[in-house]
């Protein structure tokens, strides 16, 4: 008996089936390192070291020992300089420092143009789920009007949980009110990726916006 080369298994057409049944209606996006680059990383640490005079192994000690705190909104960015920096005299001021960090952040114009793109050609839902504290996440998100594209910002600061935590990609969920099959996650560190994935969240390890955009329109059918 002749097999037909069109027959698939039953469970396989399953398959076929309810997979061209999802479709992403989300994308939960990082904003540093997708967005625009990171607002306060070791490269920007390192040239505030060299030109403010500060001693660079005791700069990124007090750094790592304080900076998650921020992060999840326990402290102010006050409080957090004055524990970096100004926990002994310094011939220039708090807000001097303050506006040194924050031209730090510099958009990757590219990428937000293709979000807004595929915002609009797909009447996308858009979440930031970010590790950032307040002020500068509000800063950056009134700068580079993220919140002109942006439906909802899950950010650290805001909600007391920092990624890899479960609970921030469960609440991006929750306060999303999707499925996590519908979501594209696109994020630049690829532990946080892997764990989204652990909750159904189809993930996109973002190297530059060429890949991404591959990767958007070849997977999951999103191009512009």
């Amino acid at each position: 008996m002749e097999v037909s080369a069109l027959y698939l298994p039953p469970y396989t057409l399953y398959l076929i089936f309810t997979q061209t049944l999802t479709m992403i209606t989300t994308l939960f996006l990082d904003i540093g390192g997708v967005l625009l680059t990171d607002g306060w990383n070791r490269k920007s640490r390192a040239v505030a070291v060299e030109q403010f005079g500060l001693d660079p192994k005791e700069t990124e000690d007090r750094h790592h020992l304080t900076f998650d705190t921020y992060e999840v909104g326990k402290i102010t960015l006050d409080t957090y300089l004055e524990r970096l920096v100004f926990y002994t005299k310094r011939d220039y001021a708090p807000q001097q420092f303050k506006e040194f960090m924050f031209a730090q952040s510099q958009p990757h114009a590219e990428m937000i143009e293709l979000i807004i793109a595929l915002k609009k050609k797909y009447n996308l839902k858009v979440a930031v789920v970010s590790n950032e504290g307040r002020e500068l996440t509000e800063y950056r998100i009134k700068k580079f009007k993220l919140g002109g594209f942006v439906d909802f910002f899950i950010s650290s600061c805001f909600v007391h949980f920092r990624k890899p935590d479960d609970d921030i990609f469960k609440l991006a969920l929750d306060v999303s009110q999707v499925a996590p099959g519908e979501v594209v996650y696109i994020e630049d560190r690829p532990l946080f990726v892997q764990v989204a994935e652990t909750f159904g969240i189809n993930g996109i390890r973002h190297i530059n916006v060429d890949t991404t955009r591959e990767i958007l329109a070849t997977q999951f059918g999103l191009s512009v």
